[in-house]
């Protein structure tokens, strides 16, 4: 659920349309990385014991990775609420598990609960205050309630602790050109393709990767806003070719800001009256 990160992280600057910037969230990978079978748990069938319960003759350490099953399981139905409530039990069994607070933060926050959303990422920094990923989650969350310095100061922890997160990279250039800081938006975007390439193993041909189809959009709007519309036009253009559909599917978010580039592009070549 990566949304100002695309993941993603959803993008949520000051634009001349209603539409909101998509900043990228680290998403849920923590829980993705378990086996996403709800009723199956180390290939074993869950099966009631005397007592009635499925899960009465599991350890303590396979509920909790069935609860985090069932959590994600929700979250790809989108009820929200219910993978709260999960969180929620997991992290009374657990309370000093960071995963557990920073993927609940994640759906607050997809919730549009900033305020509870930001409480789990201050009590995920508390516990460890070296997570990249939490200061980039906290920044969106400042970020949608209107504080763009504190959000800046998080991207830039978490930028400062690793200087390869894209995603925290790209929601700073979104929060520079929400306060109409153009060139630092740019220059931001710009180093952000830069360790792109470089991740990729490229350094000279242009990235073909879906976080480089982000990061031209997120500059090529930069540049219309600034005006510097031959630019906007290029980064548009590029940004489309990367995202565009292919023989596996694109992810939903890359597909709205595909959509979106479209509309920012016809801004550009078709003005209306």
């Amino acid at each position: 659920m990566n949304p100002r990160t695309f993941n993603g992280q959803q993008d949520k600057g000051r634009q001349n349309n209603t539409q909101q910037p998509t900043r990228s969230l680290v998403s849920t990978t923590s829980i993705a990385t378990q086996n996403s079978r709800v009723h199956r748990l180390d290939g074993k069938k869950l099966s009631p014991d005397r007592s009635g319960s499925p899960t009465a003759s599991l350890s303590l350490a396979e509920q909790d990775t069935l609860l985090r099953q069932k959590a994600l399981y929700e979250i790809k139905q989108g009820n929200y609420d219910t993978a709260i409530a999960l969180f929620s039990l997991l992290i009374d069994r657990n309370p000093q598990s960071v995963n557990d607070y920073n993927n609940r933060g994640l759906l607050y926050f997809q919730n549009g609960q900033f305020v509870y959303a930001l409480a789990d990422y201050n009590t995920a920094l508390q516990l460890n205050p070296r997570l990249a990923k939490v200061y980039n989650n906290r920044a969106n969350c400042h970020a949608s309630m209107g504080r763009p310095m504190e959000a800046l100061f998080d991207y830039e922890t978490a930028l400062d602790l690793n200087p390869a997160n894209t995603h925290a990279r790209i929601n700073q250039g979104i929060t520079f050109r929400e306060l109409e800081m153009y060139e630092h938006a740019i220059e931001t975007f710009d180093l952000a393709l830069q360790f792109d390439q470089m991740l990729s193993g490229s350094s000279s041909a242009p990235t073909k990767s879906s976080i480089a189809g982000h990061i031209y959009a997120q500059r090529g709007r930069t540049s219309h806003l600034a005006g510097d519309w031959n630019y906007a036009v290029a980064d548009y253009r590029r940004a489309l070719a990367v995202l565009a559909p292919s023989g596996a599917a694109l992810l939903d978010v890359s597909r709205r800001l595909r959509l979106q580039v479209r509309n920012w592009l016809n801004e550009l070549l078709m003005p209306q009256d």
